[in-house]
């Protein structure tokens, strides 16, 4: 009975990682599409706020005793840290510059890029599972440590590497540059976008951590169609015949994927349960 308590608590836990992680994974799509569209914020400066407001929020959690940090040696997370940094980066750069349904697009096609690289460079294979996700996973794992502890060393080090990084690319202060003249407005929706970015990245690590890539994967699609459809009404955004074939084609193809490897972990589990 108690394991029976037990297990209804942990997927409680869960569901409700997976519905934060939905809600604020929505709305930093929509507030950041917004600042860039009605306020021209620079988009490595507005990656830079994101990842200072993560830390100082994971700072001010430590202080308060919810996470413990860890030791950790830099060089251990310098490659993680610079991945994380250019995965965000190149994301809000591709949301700035283009629709949110081609955005989306976007990412869903990180699934089989990434699954080519891993393949014909890397050798590797994927027979049972989609592991797109192990790049923090793995990292968990390995060092020991939980969502809170990894971020609280990920976030100041990839803040580092983009301060050092804007000067090069954006202009720092004057028209258009992070200290620029800005408005209350926009300052309150960058500060504000800052936050949830830190809720954010923190449910994401966290759920991460908690469910397989399977699951993280198969809520990706759903946060994918909801997001393609405020796009369309909050933005306007066009929806011609060939892009609407061609979100059917990608849902169909990376649901039906999916299906088909939770089909293969059920028949893998069958063997193994009818082994004497």
């Amino acid at each position: 009975m108690a394991s029976l308590a037990d297990r209804v608590r942990g997927n409680g836990r869960i569901a409700a990682g997976l519905l934060f992680n939905l809600l604020v994974s929505i709305c930093i799509v929509f507030l950041n599409k917004w600042i860039y569209v009605h306020h021209g914020f620079p988009n490595m400066s507005l990656t830079l706020v994101h990842f200072v407001v993560t830390w100082l929020g994971l700072y001010i959690c430590q202080k308060l005793d919810i996470f413990a940090p860890k030791s950790l040696q830099p060089s251990k997370l310098l490659l993680l840290a610079l991945s994380f940094c250019g995965f965000v980066v190149f994301t809000n750069l591709s949301l700035q510059n283009n629709t949110i349904g081609t955005y989306q697009l976007a990412k869903a096609m990180t699934t089989p890029v990434i699954i080519a690289i891993q393949t014909f460079c890397y050798q590797k294979s994927f027979s049972t599972r989609i592991r797109l996700t192990l790049w923090v996973g793995a990292k968990q794992h390995e060092l020991q440590v939980n969502s809170m502890q990894l971020l609280y060393y990920q976030a100041p080090m990839s803040s580092a590497m983009l301060l050092i990084a804007v000067p090069f690319f954006e202009p720092v202060f004057g028209e258009g540059g992070i200290f620029g003249p800005w408005s209350l407005s926009a300052l309150l929706m960058v500060l504000l976008s800052g936050v949830i970015a830190f809720m954010v990245n923190l449910s994401i690590y966290w759920i991460i951590g908690n469910t397989s890539p399977v699951t993280y994967n198969m809520f990706g699609h759903f946060k994918f169609c909801i997001t393609l459809c405020g796009g369309h009404v909050l933005f306007r955004d066009p929806l011609s015949v060939t892009q609407g074939l061609g979100i059917l084609c990608t849902l169909f193809g990376i649901l039906a994927y999916t299906r088909f490897k939770l089909s293969e972990q059920e028949g893998s589990k069958s063997k193994l349960a009818q082994r004497p």
